[in-house]
């Protein structure tokens, strides 16, 4: 629960100084020249903007859906005693409540790194989605090592 909320608050501070900064400086502030710059991207769909064109998902089905996989990831955790698996689960909670908070604020997630090599850019993405990618990465880690100690 511990990383949930440092997740949380990373998320939603790191947005709240951001965008103030990016709304005085301007939508588009280069960091590394042609590799990362920061930018302004409302994202009104689901990860990496899939579902985000002109027919996007209402905001309150997106925040529906997320807040039922934290109940079922929250029961998954008070059942686990894997140390990989609680890390995963928190980080994947504390992304997507601060997502949750995004869409109940301003209808969108803010979404501000982006990293790019020439014209191919990885889309913009945000603390939460990086906690996210990482915690389901850490769950898979740990599912994969209990499935090598359980092989005969």
């Amino acid at each position: 629960m511990v990383l949930l909320a440092v997740t949380l608050v990373a998320d939603q501070a790191s947005k709240q100084l951001l965008l103030g900064f990016l709304l005085k400086a301007g939508a588009i502030v280069p960091v590394i020249d042609g590799f990362f710059r920061l930018v302004i991207v409302w994202n009104r769909g689901i990860s990496f903007g899939l579902l985000g064109g002109d027919q996007a998902v209402p905001p309150w089905v997106l925040s529906g859906v997320a807040i039922a996989v934290c109940i079922g990831l929250f029961v998954w955790l008070r059942r686990t005693d894997r140390p990989l698996t609680g890390w995963g689960i928190g980080l994947v909670m504390g992304g997507a409540i601060g997502n949750v908070i995004d869409r109940a604020r301003w209808g969108a997630v803010f979404d501000f790194a982006d990293f790019h090599i020439g014209r191919w850019h990885w889309p913009a993405f945000n603390v939460a989605d990086a906690a996210i990618v990482v915690g389901v990465g850490l769950m898979l880690v740990d599912s994969l090592l209990v499935e090598k100690k359980q092989a005969p």
